[in-house]
């Protein structure tokens, strides 16, 4: 019987060792989580004081606003114009005679490009000749008639004042006759000029829209032909509102075309509208382009790249931290304890980085990561 009591005893010994050990890991455990639970507690009373902005509160993450003023990339569409384009109409109604350029024809400034044929007009500036010298010899008998009577009167009661005084009206008459005429042949030759057309400057013709006999005149609507200067060319973009204040004079860019792909072209600013046009709501910037080896045709549309900076530092902050919602754009900081949402507008974006653009300061402590969860007003 005794030996049986010791049997038991032995077995009951066995069975209560684990237990023990049981007990004494689930203390051990709840020991650990008590510690780990007072860690964090400090962590969020480090974080509320404003002393250690990185740490994490309730299992978010604090981050301070970034006041930065780097460079960084837009990519927008453009357009490459020529330098200068012109349409060349006629001044005066006449036949086309000769025409010594075509479609795709290099042109010089000052090159004879056509000549037309009126000739009404010639022979309105040979009346106007006429005239000229007619009125030039009546100008030159009023006076000399004038410096006679004049020398004649030096003796007393040669000449009668009053004889003096026509001549002297005679001579005034037909001195401004002789203006008249002179300037009406004047006009008469210019427009024996306008019978010859001339290229405005060194370019290429673009467009030739006319044949030798046709009939051209002043109030044609078809121009004869279009001159373009495409050995220096005109890159045009229109930047957003929101970056038009982010362009320089120092502005450089890249751009690309389609018709030459992997090629890349670059450009500086050259001037800037610096006026917000009402209906696209852009302004229009152009980079001068110099094509002197010809590889541009111009007219057509580049992809560009732009290194755009503000002119003065904002804030940036991780594109995680700003909340897009129905309710707005918002960012979530921590002030004396309470959770505020700050209204804020959104810039650009540089890599994990957003521009933001509200009430905000280089010590407020943002949730690295914002959410609609995180009420106005809520404590920690």
């Amino acid at each position: 019987m005794k030996s049986i009591l010791l049997k038991n005893y032995k077995y009951a010994l066995l069975l209560f060792i684990p237990m023990v050990m049981a007990g004494c890991a689930s203390e051990e455990s709840e020991s650990k989580e008590k510690t780990a639970a007072g860690g964090v507690t400090d962590k969020i009373a480090r974080t509320k004081d404003g002393t250690d902005a990185g740490n994490l509160v309730k299992g978010s993450e604090f981050v301070n606003p970034i006041l930065d003023q780097p460079v960084y990339q837009l990519s927008l569409p453009g357009e490459l114009k020529p330098y200068e384009e012109v349409l060349v109409y006629p001044k005066v109604k006449g036949f086309v005679k000769k025409i010594y350029v075509d479609r795709g024809t290099k042109v010089k400034k000052g090159e004879l490009i056509a000549v037309l044929e009126a000739p009404e007009i010639a022979q309105r500036y040979q009346s106007a000749k006429s005239d000229e010298r007619k009125s030039y010899e009546d100008y030159l008998y009023s006076r000399q008639s004038y410096e006679r009577l004049k020398k004649a009167a030096g003796k007393s009661g040669a000449v009668a004042a009053i004889e003096l005084d026509k001549a002297w009206s005679k001579l005034r008459s037909d001195s401004a006759a002789y203006a008249a005429i002179r300037s009406n042949t004047r006009v008469s030759d210019q427009l024996q000029q306008y019978l010859t057309l001339r290229a405005p400057f060194d370019g290429t013709v673009m467009e030739k829209n006319v044949s030798v006999g046709a009939l051209v005149g002043e109030n044609s609507t078809t121009p004869l032909f279009s001159i373009v200067q495409n050995n220096r060319l005109r890159l045009t973009v229109a930047i957003p509102e929101k970056h038009s204040r982010a362009i320089s004079k120092d502005t450089k860019v890249s751009f690309t075309v389609s018709a030459l792909p992997g090629k890349v072209f670059y450009a500086s600013l050259s001037r800037n509208a610096a006026f917000l046009q009402q209906k696209l709501r852009s302004v229009t910037a152009e980079f001068d382009v110099f094509n002197q080896d010809g590889q541009l045709g111009g007219g057509e549309y580049a992809q560009v790249n732009l290194d755009m900076r503000r002119p003065e530092a904002t804030f940036w902050l991780p594109a995680s931290a700003v909340v897009q919602a129905q309710s707005g754009v918002f960012i979530v900081k921590v002030a004396d304890g309470l959770i505020k949402r700050i209204p804020v507008a959104i810039g650009t974006r540089k890599g994990p980085l957003m521009e933001v653009f509200g009430d905000l300061g280089v010590n407020d402590q943002v949730f690295k990561k914002g959410t609609e969860e995180l009420k106005e007003g809520g404590k920690l």
